[in-house]
């Protein structure tokens, strides 16, 4: 008991000596200048401004494939990055460039549809990009008509 007390009386007496340097005195200048102009810029994103977010082919026929690209511009002012592009199901595939797009430039999205499922059909493409939110959607829908012969 007695040993006890004394380790936490010598680790206490540790801890408040230990505090006492002020750690302010100790941050040089030009580091600060670094670091805020390190901060100002990871505060700067792309922006892909896409010119449509949806897209209707219209009334298709069941299994026609059928295909459309979203074009987009990088509205932001640092470099674009399309890290993933996912459909909602299988049936959709999306397509995207992986090189970088830069300010002001255009890039494309193409999505594939294997004209899948009856009557009115929509399909979400997430896309994963270096954006402030870091994720952006486009859509597609069609009407696809029955195949001929099958039973409606």
């Amino acid at each position: 008991m007695k040993k006890g007390l004394l380790v936490l009386g010598v680790l206490s007496a540790m801890v408040f000596t230990s505090c006492k340097e002020d750690a302010a005195s100790k941050v040089k200048e030009e580091n600060v200048e670094v670091a805020a102009a390190r901060d100002a810029q990871a505060t700067t994103y792309p922006v892909i401004t896409f010119d449509e977010t949806e897209f209707d082919f219209g009334n298709i026929e069941k299994g026609n494939t059928v295909e459309h690209k979203f074009t987009f511009t990088n509205t932001g002012k640092a470099p674009l990055v399309i890290v993933d592009a996912k459909s909602s199901c299988g049936c959709t595939v999306p397509e995207y460039s992986k090189n970088p797009v830069a300010p002001g430039e255009k890039g494309e999205l193409l999505v594939k549809y294997n004209g899948s499922g009856t009557n009115q059909v929509t399909k979400t493409v997430t896309i994963k990009a270096n954006t402030e939110r870091g994720t952006e959607t486009v859509k597609i829908k069609a009407f696809v008509n029955p195949a001929a012969g099958a039973a409606k």
